[in-house]
């Protein structure tokens, strides 16, 4: 199950692991929610999730329409809707936001996350942004290059609302993965990462 605060967090964090899953595991099925996304932003997330996985993959989305940077300010309706879920599916994996993500709506979803499935593995993913919140992830996964050219060219077709802004440029994505990539020795010199604050063997 993939959660996402807005449209474009579940790609950005972590598309090309989706893509590697997508490839490695063709009879998974991806459940994709995004908290945030009304008018162009919910077309772009449809459009992404395609892109990302498949119709014959895919569940969803579900595409909810709190306001964003507000969730924190309708905390029982976004709690309600955690609650739906968890009646709907009990997933193998989950990936969701990281619990100290600088931005408010981000870290509500990752306490959700944990408060709701609590016998689950969650990977939480990372986002670049102005705040400058990046940690030390312990969960590296390496992508080939053909897996995290694709993430970012899906990622610039499929949110082109996003473009005025000075961060949303493929050397931001790109960046941060070879970033990962260097301190986990990937072969490709490419990886995403996340924060796993609980597994069981």
């Amino acid at each position: 199950m993939c959660l996402g605060s807005h449209s474009d967090d579940i790609e950005i964090g972590c598309g090309g692991t989706i893509l590697r899953l997508a490839e490695q595991y063709p009879d998974c099925t991806f459940y994709w929610v995004v908290f945030s996304a009304a008018g162009v932003r919910a077309a772009e997330a449809r459009c992404a999730a395609l892109r990302f996985t498949s119709s014959a993959h895919l569940a969803g989305p579900v595409l909810k329409t709190f306001p964003d940077g507000f969730l924190p300010f309708a905390g029982s309706e976004v709690k309600a809707a955690f609650e739906e879920l968890k009646k709907e599916i009990s997933p193998d994996l989950i990936f969701t936001h990281n619990r100290k993500d600088a931005h408010q709506d981000h870290r509500l979803v990752a306490e959700l996350t944990w408060n709701t499935f609590r016998n689950h593995l969650i990977l939480e993913y990372e986002i670049p942004k102005y705040d400058g919140d990046l940690g030390r992830p312990s969960f590296f996964v390496p992508l080939q290059p053909e897996t995290y050219q694709d993430k970012v060219r899906f990622i610039m077709d499929a949110f082109p609302s996003q473009h005025s802004k000075h961060w949303f440029q493929p050397e931001t994505f790109l960046s941060l993965m070879r970033l990962r990539g260097m301190e986990c020795n990937s072969p490709t010199g490419y990886a995403e990462a996340f924060y796993c604050r609980k597994m069981v063997l």
